[in-house]
């Protein structure tokens, strides 16, 4: 009787458990459906067109996976090496070199009008989508309004879902169509609905920014962004580099610019012992964290592609994809 009885008090107090997890869970999507109502009042009161926010939303849900991507994100959970091993595979060199073949004209046109070589056109290309190939399945409207609602960066996504609804009111996409990564960056360029209306270019001129399917449109945006970041077309990215083993690190700082000189007199050399260019470029050193002490000599353009994306991971990167794709 006694077990009998202890077994009856365990099952209720699991049904409790789960009823108060289901009620957790109703809350929850109820607050989310009251947040998401004012949202919608916000976005008419823009001037968005109802029949564009009734489409937009008609679906939209709390996605707690999108959440939990926000918190794992690369350079916490991978080191140096297994995040390069795993972005720049022989395969992506070999593609790349066979895309800029592909679309050597544009790309010489885009170049030509925005001041950026191809290569790095090409490398930001295969780095954000693997040319295209993955462009993120999210719903964009979806993913912002969850990461809106969640705690960690709510006025930023706010603002970005804002401006992905007019994006879908000027008609470049429709709600269906507007796909992309769980934080909401969209199409093969993978630029965020902000980066969308700063930088996105008709490039084939037939009245839509198309950054998910035009590949003209996405060179140019991807050129254009970079080229209104302060993007030089005579210098490259940057180069691995040997230091003296009494080197002072406390050097080693992307605020500290000096001419290619003042790092030479240090002992700063090329990876392979040689000297450093002759050319005065200013430059700054960076040992990537989780990495094993590799050290690199930066210029202004790697400071450029982190204004793209902050991750000096991909920054290194779309760098060294660009390199290997010129060999």
């Amino acid at each position: 009787m006694h077990k009998i009885s202890g077994w009856i008090t365990k099952f209720a107090g699991a049904g409790l458990l789960v009823a108060g997890l289901v009620t957790n869970a109703t809350a929850e999507k109820r607050e989310f459906g009251l947040w998401l109502q004012d949202v919608k009042i916000e976005a008419l009161s823009k001037g968005i067109e109802k029949s564009i926010v009734d489409e937009a939303f008609a679906n939209v849900k709390f996605k707690k996976k999108i959440i939990s991507y926000d918190r794992k994100q690369p350079e916490v959970t991978q080191t140096f090496q297994q995040y390069m091993s795993k972005r720049l595979p022989k395969s992506l060199v070999d593609q790349g070199k066979a895309r800029l073949r592909d679309h050597h004209e544009v790309l010489a046109e885009v170049s030509k009008i925005y001041g950026v070589q191809p290569r790095f056109i090409v490398a930001l290309w295969g780095v954000e989508t693997r040319f295209g190939k993955y462009t993120g399945g999210f719903n964009v409207v979806e993913a912002l309004a969850t990461l809106a609602y969640d705690n960690r960066r709510a006025d930023y996504f706010r603002g970005e879902l804002m401006i992905a609804l007019r994006i879908l009111n000027e008609r470049h996409i429709t709600p269906k169509n507007m796909k992309g990564s769980w934080a909401g960056a969209m199409g093969q360029a993978q630029f965020m609905p902000s980066s969308f209306v700063n930088f996105s270019v008709d490039h084939d001129g037939d009245g839509k920014r198309d950054i998910w399917k035009t590949k003209a449109d996405v060179f140019a945006s991807a050129a254009n962004y970079l080229s209104k970041s302060g993007w030089k077309v005579d210098q490259t990215w940057g180069r691995e580099v040997r230091v003296p083993k009494d080197f002072d690190l406390s050097l080693v700082d992307l605020k500290i610019t000096r001419p290619m000189q003042y790092w030479q007199d240090l002992g700063v050399r090329k990876i392979d012992g040689s000297d450093l260019p002759s050319r005065q470029l200013k430059g700054s050193l960076v040992q990537p964290k989780g990495g094993s002490g590799q050290t690199y000599l930066v210029y202004n353009n790697y400071k450029t592609i982190l204004k793209w994306n902050r991750s000096t991971y991909f920054a290194m990167s779309v760098g060294q994809l660009a390199d290997k794709m010129a060999r």
